[in-house]
C-alpha cells in the first residue's frame, strides 16, 4: 500500500503529521499532487477546535492546487501533469435542497478539508467535475485563492450591489481584500474600507482602492468621525469581514435607510451580538449572511487570471507541511504582517 504524509486531527486541538494511505482513485476522480495549500483563518482555525463542519479524524485543508498525477478510467477532461485546483464542495444532488436547485444548502454537504480529507497532505483525490485547470500565468500559490475568491463571488451574488451604491467595508484580511476588489469592479459608486492594519490598507491602495481609513482600536470615535465626514448620509451596503460582534454592532449606525448589512466573516461560536431591533425595523436594514460557496469556481478563476483580483501580496508566509503547527498558530494570531499562510506538502 502506497503511503503519504498528511496532517491529521484525531480530536479537537490535537493533530500530527503522520503517514496515511494514498487515497484510491475511483473511475470518476483524479488524484492531485498538492503543491500549495492555504490556511484559512476562519474555517481552519474553527475546524481545529472542533467547530464548523469538523468530523474526526480530520485531514483538513480546503484551499489547494497542484498537478494531476492519476486519472480515473472515466475521466476524459484531464491528463497526468495538468496544473489544477479544485472546488472542495461535494453535493448529494438528491436531498430536498439539491432538488430545489439550492445546492449550497445540501443536507449532506461534504467539503474536502472540512468534513472530508483535504489538501494538507501530499495527495488528495477529487471528483473530476470539481477540478479546474489553471492557466500558466497563475502560480500554485495564487491558484489556492480560487476557493476564497469563489466565496467572495457567492457573497457578491447574495448582496446584489445596485448601480450607484456606496459601500463600507470593515476589516481587510486576505479574503476581505479579495471581496473588496470584487466590490471595486461592481456597480458601486464608492468603496470605503476601514481597517486596523496600515500594511493591509496599503495593499488595498496598491490594488486601486481609493478610500481607506485606519481604524482606531482605542478610540473608535476617531475613525467614526472620518466616516461621518466623508459620508454624512451613510452607506447603502455595510460589509463586516472582522467577525467581531462589537465591530458589527458599531457599524449599523452608518447604514442609510434600507441598507444591506452583509456578515461576510465566520462568527465565533457562541458569540452574542446585541442589536436594537427597533432601529433595524424602522430603518428596514437587511441582514445578509454568507458562509460558503458552490459552483462559483469558474468565475473566481476568471477574475484571478484576468488580474482583476490580485493576490500576490497576500502571501506572507510559506513553509513545509511539517511546520503545520507553526502555520496554524500564525494564522490564528493574525495581526500586522500576517495575511495568508501557505504550506507546501510537495516541492518542485
Amino acid at each position: 500500500m502506497e503511503m503519504m504524509k498528511a496532517n491529521v486531527y484525531d480530536r479537537p486541538g490535537h493533530c500530527e503529521i503522520t503517514e496515511v494511505p494514498v487515497p484510491e482513485t475511483a473511475p470518476h476522480q483524479v488524484l492531485i499532487k498538492v503543491m500549495s495549500c492555504g490556511i484559512c483563518k476562519g474555517a481552519d482555525v474553527a475546524l481545529a477546535g472542533g467547530g464548523f463542519l469538523a468530523e474526526f479524524p480530520l485531514l483538513n485543508g480546503h484551499e489547494f492546487a497542484g498537478y494531476v498525477c492519476k486519472v480515473g478510467s472515466d475521466v476524459k477532461t484531464f491528463k497526468v501533469g495538468d496544473r489544477v485546483t479544485a472546488d472542495n464542495t461535494v453535493l448529494c444532488d438528491d436531498c430536498y435542497y439539491c432538488r430545489k436547485d439550492e445546492p449550497l444548502y445540501c443536507e449532506n454537504f461534504y467539503s474536502l478539508g472540512c468534513n472530508g480529507p483535504g489538501g494538507f497532505a501530499e495527495y488528495v483525490v477529487v471528483n473530476a467535475d470539481k477540478v479546474f485547470p489553471i492557466s500558466d500565468n497563475l502560480s500554485f500559490n495564487e491558484a489556492i485563492f480560487a476557493e476564497p475568491t469563489a466565496c467572495a463571488v457567492h457573497s457578491m451574488d447574495r448582496v446584489q450591489v445596485q448601480f450607484g451604491d456606496d459601500v463600507l467595508v470593515y476589516g481587510c484580511g486576505p479574503t476581505g481584500i479579495i471581496l473588496i476588489q470584487l466590490l471595486m469592479h461592481s456597480n458601486a459608486n464608492r468603496v470605503v474600507v476601514c481597517g486596523p492594519s496600515q500594511d493591509k490598507l496599503d495593499i488595498l491602495k496598491k490594488y486601486g482602492c481609493k478610500e481607506t481609513i485606519l481604524m482606531d482600536r482605542n478610540d473608535p470615535s476617531v475613525h467614526e468621525a472620518k466616516l461621518r465626514e466623508i459620508a454624512p448620509k451613510g452607506f447603502d451596503v455595510l460589509v463586516d469581514t472582522t467577525a467581531n460582534v462589537d465591530v458589527m454592532e458599531s457599524m449599523i449606525k452608518f447604514g442609510k435607510m434600507g441598507a444591506k448589512f452583509m456578515m461576510f466573516a465566520m462568527p465565533h461560536a457562541g458569540a452574542k451580538w446585541a442589536i436594537d431591533p427597533e432601529y433595524w425595523y424602522l430603518h428596514e436594514i437587511q441582514l445578509i449572511p454568507t458562509w460558503a460557496q458552490t459552483h462559483c469556481f469558474g468565475r473566481a478563476l476568471e477574475y484571478l487570471e484576468s488580474g482583476k483580483v490580485q493576490v500576490k501580496d497576500l502571501v506572507t508566509h510559506e513553509m513545509p507541511l511539517d511546520d503545520y503547527d507553526k502555520g496554524i498558530a500564525l494564522a490564528a494570531k493574525g495581526g500586522p504582517g500576517t495575511l495568508k499562510v501557505i504550506l507546501h506538502p510537495n516541492h518542485e
